[in-house]
């Protein structure tokens, strides 16, 4: 199982990679790297090798895990945060309208649509966005550096409230994927969000009903835990500016499509992989008990 989902990440990068490829690595002074403080030389050669750029061609950043911290305290689980920085990241810069892609690897949690959509939340748009570790991590540090590289990038600073709620997204994102599917948990997320405008004059009673609405839609069931972090996630969104993030959702629609086009490719070929090993498997041992093996 462990191997098969392994093949499946790996596929899935390769499909991506391939998907959103015309703008790759196309100005590497638009481009930054930020790398886990906590890595030997050897761990941040191989994310270099990942990243597909030559290390001193890239302006180089690092960020520690104290800056990590910073966003993640009160959102993520202590034992998920850990002591360490270890994620790193490539962000370039692409042209407005292009759109957002990200790839990961070695990133056991975080999926590429999570990012896509809680980046969007953070008021990240148009940018080619690689998460990588040497060994495997849950992934939820990354955006830190990502916030550090896109500020840098641009000369702007994100908005500090958008990059609370995003960490708060990610997290909660994650926690519902395990549960419900990591395309579902991100549609329905980036459902409520396009709707902010109405949820801002409900109760919560009647925000806990718009959410089961919008989960039956998905034919999707949600726990009263579930739906509880559902609602704050929204009230905290209604923090922010709702037509700009309305906005950055919508751009973001056509990427998270994709996404999952790209991962019913994979499954699809893994499937298939699957059964010609299983025939293959089946042939040697009808030989081995023909010959009486």
């Amino acid at each position: 199982m462990k191997t098969t989902r392994k093949l499946l990440s790996l596929l899935l990068a390769f499909l991506l990679a391939f998907a959103f490829s015309p703008a790759a690595h196309a100005d590497e002074s638009r481009s930054r790297t930020v790398i886990g403080a906590d890595l030997t030389e050897e761990e941040i050669e191989s994310v270099y090798q990942v990243f597909g750029v030559r290390r001193g061609s890239v302006t180089e950043m690092r960020v520690t895990n104290a800056e990590e911290r910073a966003w993640l305290e009160g959102y993520v689980d202590e034992s998920i945060i850990g002591t360490r920085s270890i994620s790193c990241v490539y962000v370039n810069l692409l042209a407005e309208g292009t759109g957002m892609s990200v790839t990961t690897s070695n990133i056991t949690w975080c999926t590429p649509e999570m990012y896509i959509s809680a980046l969007a939340t953070a008021g990240i748009t148009d940018a080619e966005i690689i998460v990588a570790a040497p060994f495997e991590v849950s992934g939820t540090a990354a955006l830190t550096g990502i916030y550090k590289a896109y500020e840098d990038l641009t000369g702007n600073r994100l908005d500090d409230l958008a990059k609370l709620v995003s960490t708060q997204e990610l997290t909660i994102t994650g926690e519902l994927a395990e549960e419900i599917g990591q395309m579902d948990s991100a549609a329905i997320v980036n459902e409520l969000k396009l709707i902010l405008d109405e949820t801002r004059n409900m109760s919560d009673e009647e925000l806990r009903r718009q959410i089961l609405n919008i989960a039956g839609e998905y034919n999707v069931s949600l726990t009263e835990g579930q739906i509880s972090q559902l609602i704050s996630l929204c009230r905290s969104l209604e923090g922010l500016d709702g037509d700009a993030l309305k906005a950055r959702v919508e751009e973001v629609q056509n990427t998270l499509q994709k996404v999952s086009n790209a991962r019913t490719q994979v499954v699809g070929f893994v499937e298939t992989v699957k059964k010609v090993v299983n025939s293959i498997k089946e042939f040697f041992e009808r030989i081995s008990r023909f010959f009486g093996g």
